[in-house]
């Protein structure tokens, strides 16, 4: 019969919480929908829980771990990020935390070219027209028009898991695409996508033949009818090429007037203050975002400001709020099942107890030999 294990999550993770009991767990799960208190983590821990269930608005650092230390096995975060969790704590304390990338991949990518799709045609703006029964005739061009995406140039600014989603969903569109990412090329992908664009035009289902290539940052963004982020937060010191304000007055008045900035990775790429400089001086045409320098987004964001509220949609972080993506129990289908299996494999000692053969730990290099 399975261990009994005391576990505490800080939000509901849905049916998964029931598999876990099933198998002789002891979960107790924080019933509200905002965040718990760290102290309260902190009591949750101390008291002697062998499990922690977390997500990005948990920060979890060395006063968790100090008070798990001698029973705190796991720290499981439903999310992909984990810049809530200090990794050197995690190390010195030897606690692993897992996460749950991949089964997120195909739902951001998808809902960056929906905010894309709302932001270009203009939606918010035309939905407040009907509802507010400003619509009372039909012209050619007024109030307003929006802007096609289908045949336009896309530039996604990072091509890891997410940023090659994107890249497939903008072929659909019949989209020219400019990659960059300084780490990670996947010239194999790329060249496939352009076989694919090719036959396209060659068959007749696109009229005009479009492309795609990996190219510099500033050559990407230039030139770009859209420009889609999807970067990790890499600060100054951590890298040779930090992402950190990636977009700032410099860059974005690199883009083009006509052009949008879309942004779903991590919302201290973008310097919120220059973005909204930018919008109201009209350097860029529009910007939607899904993540902020700091959430929730504050009252007194300048992104908030009324003047540009027509060309700036913003989002509660929830790009990866799909049904099946969110809660499926599934480790390859849901984000719950991949932290719920997170925290079986480090407890139950799956991989033959090896850390650093689990898939869904992050901090393996405290685990390897010495």
């Amino acid at each position: 019969m399975t261990a009994k294990f005391r576990v505490f999550a800080t939000c509901d993770i849905g049916e998964s919480i029931e598999l876990l009991r099933k198998r002789g767990y002891d979960v107790e799960v924080y019933p509200n929908p905002e965040a718990p208190p760290k102290s309260l983590i902190i009591e949750k821990v101390k008291s002697g829980v062998d499990g922690l269930i977390t997500t990005l608005r948990d920060k979890i650092d060395a006063e968790i771990f100090e008070a798990g230390k001698g029973h705190l096995k796991v720290v499981a975060q439903i999310a992909v990020g984990f810049d809530n969790i200090n990794r050197a704590d995690a190390n010195r304390y030897k606690i692993p935390f897992t996460h749950t990338a991949d089964v997120l991949t195909e739902a951001t990518a998808e809902f960056a070219f929906f905010m894309l799709g709302v932001l270009a045609r203009k939606m918010w703006a035309a939905e407040h027209l009907t509802r507010n029964n400003q619509w009372g005739y039909w012209h050619p061009y007024l109030p307003f028009l929006g802007d096609e995406v289908t045949g336009k140039t896309m530039a996604v600014i990072g091509t890891g898991r997410i940023g090659l989603a994107m890249i497939k969903k903008c072929t659909g569109f019949d989209m020219n695409i400019l990659c960059y990412d300084p780490v990670y090329q996947n010239h194999e992908y790329v060249k496939a996508i352009q076989e694919m664009k090719d036959l396209r035009h060659a068959r007749g289902i696109s009229r005009e033949r479009a492309w795609i290539k990996y190219t510099s940052f500033e050559e990407a963004i230039g030139p770009a009818d859209f420009v889609s982020v999807h970067v990790p937060l890499l600060l100054e010191g951590e890298s040779s090429t930090p992402t950190h304000h990636l977009f700032n007055e410099r860059t974005l008045r690199m883009m083009k007037p006509t052009a949008y900035l879309v942004n779903n990775s991590r919302g201290p790429v973008v310097d919120e203050a220059a973005l909204a400089k930018a919008l109201r001086e009209n350097w860029i045409a529009g910007a939607a975002l899904d993540v902020y320098e700091e959430e929730p987004l504050p009252p007194d964001s300048p992104l908030r400001d009324p003047a540009i509220e027509d060309r700036c949609r913003l989002y509660p972080h929830f790009a990866s709020a799909g049904r099946i993506t969110r809660l499926s129990t599934d480790p390859n289908k849901g984000m719950a099942g991949r932290c719920a299996q997170g925290l079986i494999d480090v407890l139950e000692g799956n991989y033959g107890g090896d850390i650093t053969k689990m898939p869904y730990v992050v901090n393996k290099e405290a685990f390897g030999k010495a």
